[in-house]
């Protein structure tokens, strides 16, 4: 299946080292990647149907180390829809004046859902089908952007329905808050003062984050599997859905 990354920080930060970690696994994961930034109210959204580890797109990302407070990066193993631009992660939708951003990690049979004209799907994943979902019924249960903690309790209730039909990992952010729902595997950690140094799992490189941040610094990295192997990275429990700000997650 495809793997996720999502990053939610107190400040903006750039994702060069996590990135470079992740997108080595997209040797087995090869049918595309994206990856979006959210800067201000804005959001630079790159995708590739090629995979990350060949592709030019990944290489400017990890050369550009772009800073931001919410990110989310996919890379992609197709279950279904072809390989192509309109089916690469993440996807992007208007809802209440703001951009969202969602990735998804699983395969949902048989989720048809009914949608009306705002939110319909330009390419043929089941994972854009239920962004769209998503979008649809939140602007149903709320007339305008709710606290993150309201929108967590929508979103609890929500997920549950496309997870009926299968594997429903996935990430949403609002470029102030993102969430992250586990079906079946996530991990997440928080790297705040005294920081560390870190050591990927898939590539010869190690970082001191002491070195690069400052004491009021505050980032949480949400991630399939981990990427570091030597940092407390907590599992989620099936069935979890989780909200962070400002590089913290928010009380269950």
């Amino acid at each position: 299946m495809c793997q996720l990354l999502g990053m939610n920080c107190n400040t903006p930060t750039d994702i060069v080292f996590s990135f470079t970690g992740f997108a080595t696994r997209s040797q087995e994961h090869a049918d595309g990647f994206g990856i979006a930034f959210f800067e201000g109210r804005g959001v630079r959204l790159f995708v590739d149907h090629q995979a990350a580890v060949r592709s030019p797109v990944a290489d400017l990302v990890r050369r550009y180390p772009i800073r931001s407070t919410n990110v989310i990066a996919h890379i992609r193993k197709a279950t279904q829809g072809p390989v192509g631009l309109e089916n690469c992660h993440p996807f992007v939708r208007e809802l209440w004046g703001r951009y969202w951003v969602f990735a998804h990690n699983g395969d949902l049979q048989g989720f048809e859902p009914r949608l009306h004209a705002a939110f319909r799907p330009v390419g043929d994943t089941d994972s854009e089908r239920a962004f769209c979902w998503l979008m649809q019924e939140l602007a149903k249960n709320h007339a305008r952007v709710p606290s993150p903690q309201e929108l967590t309790e929508t979103l609890r209730e929500l997920a549950a329905v496309p997870a009926r039909h299968g594997t429903f990992n996935f990430m949403l952010s609002n470029g102030h808050a993102l969430w992250a729902h586990c079906s079946t595997r996530l991990h997440y950690l928080v790297r705040q003062h005294p920081f560390s140094t870190a050591r990927l799992q898939d590539e010869d490189m190690t970082v001191n984050f002491a070195e690069v941040t400052t004491p009021n610094d505050r980032v949480a990295v949400i991630v399939t599997e981990p990427l570091t192997a030597d940092e407390p990275w907590i599992p989620f429990e099936p069935g979890q859905l989780r909200a962070f700000l400002d590089g913290a997650p928010l009380p269950v």
